[in-house]
């Protein structure tokens, strides 16, 4: 069974109490659980990882290296200016799908860059929780194609 992390950034733990105008009502373990729910129709495992702290993202993402198969990341606020954060991704070398709440480029300009996109083979943003789940679908067919490819030459 192919084994997805979820990870999510500084202050989503407060998702759906926090501006709801912006980031929606569903709180974060709802969403989780629509992920777990779609996941277990996709005959995935999914593992769910939340902080406000960039080392503590950085660490789980290289514990997880050789034990997952993709990553689904909403950064948070690490999306403009986390290097570390970038470079922890890079060197796992896993397939990862950015995800945002709101759109991040229908807001203030200093949201509109990502350091974490050039090292994502996706990006998802503005379609609230919707996001995570065709986020998940995406890396199941990646995952699914690239275990297809493992026997050809």
């Amino acid at each position: 069974m192919s084994k997805i992390l979820v990870l999510n950034g500084p202050n989503l733990n407060m998702q759906g109490a926090r501006e709801p105008e912006v980031y929606g009502t569903m709180a974060l373990p709802q969403i989780q659980s629509i992920i777990s729910a779609r996941a277990q129709e996709l005959k995935i495992e999914v593992e769910f990882f939340q902080s406000n702290h960039e080392g503590a993202l950085i660490d789980c993402i290289q514990q997880h290296m050789g034990s997952t198969e993709g990553i689904i990341i909403n950064p948070g606020a690490l999306t403009h200016y986390s290097f570390a954060l970038r470079d922890a991704l890079a060197a796992a070398n896993i397939p990862t799908i950015e995800v945002h709440l709101s759109n991040i480029y229908a807001r203030e300009h200093f949201r509109h860059r990502s350091v974490i996109a050039p090292v994502s083979r996706g990006h998802i943003a503005g379609l609230d929780w919707r996001g995570y789940v065709l986020a998940l679908e995406a890396l199941a067919e990646i995952i699914q194609a690239e275990h297809s490819n493992e026997g050809q030459i």
